[in-house]
């Protein structure tokens, strides 16, 4: 970058962050960084610019950067969640294009830093993420390049199967092997009973009695494997351990979509409204603006859906009717205060389901559609139905519901899952593909419960074929 143009995004960026202060906007100390396109698409399919090499990032990378090149999609930015917070601009951005992403970014790490999902996130990830790093090379240097990368695809075929709400990260080494329960009480009970008299023997355990392993179904399926599997090197419980704590980094963001993109819009939108433009810059802004936030035909636009939704709630608390403000207590005018609380306390969840109103989705014409036949047609259009499905589709962070049922399976040691169905059947092709990457963790047969075309059904994986059983 020029000398000139390099001074004067210094002082675009200055000038962005005095009013977006002055909104009462609470970000992180930021630092940005201008790269070319090869290097922003690079961090885009990694997820961060420290994080471990795998094949399917650069696949990811691939398939990003051809988009650019034929002019089909583009990054204009990336943002980091970390203390200090990295912006990575798109070399050949106009200063215009810079100035939009300068306000997106500060209005990011806004979010970042107050939404409560984001409470417990590492905030020096990159450095973690880069030590980590360099363990796992270690290890290909160690074991083999081929031998690390597939352990790597069995724990990416289910990373999503975490708890967010379970932060613990450190194992104990005490329960890293899965241990069926047993009739002992203390491990002295042999030593006591040599100088014991003869006591009659035990009446038999009833089966239906014996406490299940674990206690109560677990959702954190990585954990459970992290901790119980009898089969996992050291080696690989590391590398089972860095995925799942750069899962639970990435989770806020996979729970916040519609509500961070929708903030940034919101906020870009009103930054730029304070800055002297142009007539040229005026139009830039504008198109590039309509680029961002229009709707589409076939998906749902995060940044369209937030914006709206932030912009109808500012809109009802500042005008509340004569009943809000009895029935609610709500003032007057106190929108902005409102849509602040909303961005530190909810999720996507909460976001949608307490604050899509039916007018809303008649506004934005939200509607359900499904597949039937060759055609897509429109199956739905009532406003309850759409915000449910909306709800349900956020749930979990899109991902089915897994719950480790019991870890010692017909007294065999083997693991026996289950989906927790809630009116969305399993991809049966999927679950087939995925069953073995389960069992090449654990180390025995793996099953999975779940309902399909409204029977019970088990999926059982032996190390060789997955087999179907009804029940």
């Amino acid at each position: 970058m020029m000398t000139h143009e390099k001074k004067a995004l210094e002082k675009a960026i200055a000038e962005i962050t005095e009013i977006a202060e002055g909104f009462g906007l609470d970000f992180f100390p930021m630092r940005y960084e201008i790269c070319p396109a090869d290097i922003i698409y690079t961090f885009g399919a990694y997820g961060m610019p420290t994080r471990f090499s795998h094949w399917s990032f650069g696949k990811m990378y691939h398939k990003m950067k051809m988009q650019y090149d034929f002019n089909l999609s583009k990054i204009y930015e990336l943002v980091i969640n970390t203390n200090p917070c990295y912006a990575f601009l798109l070399k050949g951005n106009s200063l215009l294009q810079n100035k939009l992403i300068v306000a997106h970014v500060l209005a990011h790490s806004d979010f970042f830093k107050n939404n409560v999902r984001f409470g417990n996130t590492s905030r020096d990830m990159m450095e973690r993420m880069s030590a980590s790093s360099d363990r796992i090379r270690e290890y290909e240097l160690r074991y083999g390049k081929e031998e690390v990368e597939t352990f790597i695809d069995h724990v990416l075929a289910i990373q999503e199967h975490i708890d967010p709400t379970l932060w613990k990260s450190a194992r104990n080494p005490s329960s890293s092997k899965a241990t069926p329960p047993t009739s002992k009480t203390t491990p002295y009970d042999d030593l006591w009973n040599l100088d014991s008299p003869k006591l009659p023997p035990k009446p038999a355990v009833n089966e239906s009695l014996k406490k299940t392993f674990p206690e109560y179904p677990q959702k954190d399926l990585l954990l459970f494997l992290m901790s119980h599997s009898p089969d996992l090197t050291e080696w690989q419980q590391d590398i089972l351990t860095i995925m799942r704590e750069e899962m639970l980094y990435f989770w806020p963001q996979i729970e916040t979509k519609v509500m961070n993109e929708g903030w940034a819009s919101y906020w870009h939108i009103r930054i730029m409204r304070e800055l002297d433009l142009n007539e040229a810059e005026t139009v830039e802004f504008a198109k590039l603006n309509a680029s961002v936030i229009q709707p589409s035909s076939t998906s749902l636009n995060p940044y369209y859906l937030g914006l709206k939704m932030f912009e109808d709630i500012e809109q009802r608390w500042d005008h509340p009717t004569r009943e809000e403000q009895d029935l609610y207590r709500r003032v007057p005018g106190s929108g902005r205060k409102k849509i602040f609380e909303v961005r530190e306390l909810d999720s996507d969840l909460s976001f949608i389901r307490n604050y899509l109103t039916k007018k809303l989705v008649e506004d934005l014409d939200l509607y359900i559609y499904e597949k039937k036949g060759n055609e897509w047609i429109v199956t739905d259009t009532a406003w309850e139905n759409v915000r449910e499905e909306l709800v349900a589709s956020r749930v979990n962070g899109g991902s089915p519901v897994i719950l480790v049922k019991d870890g010692d399976y017909q007294s065999s040691g083997e693991l026996l899952l289950a989906h927790r169905f809630e009116g969305v059947e399993l991809d049966v092709k999927y679950l087939e593909k995925t069953l073995p990457h389960v069992y090449a963790l654990w180390g025995k047969s793996v099953h999975m419960e779940t309902i399909v075309e409204k029977r019970n059904v088990i999926f059982s994986f032996n190390g060789k074929k997955v087999i179907r059983r009804y029940v």
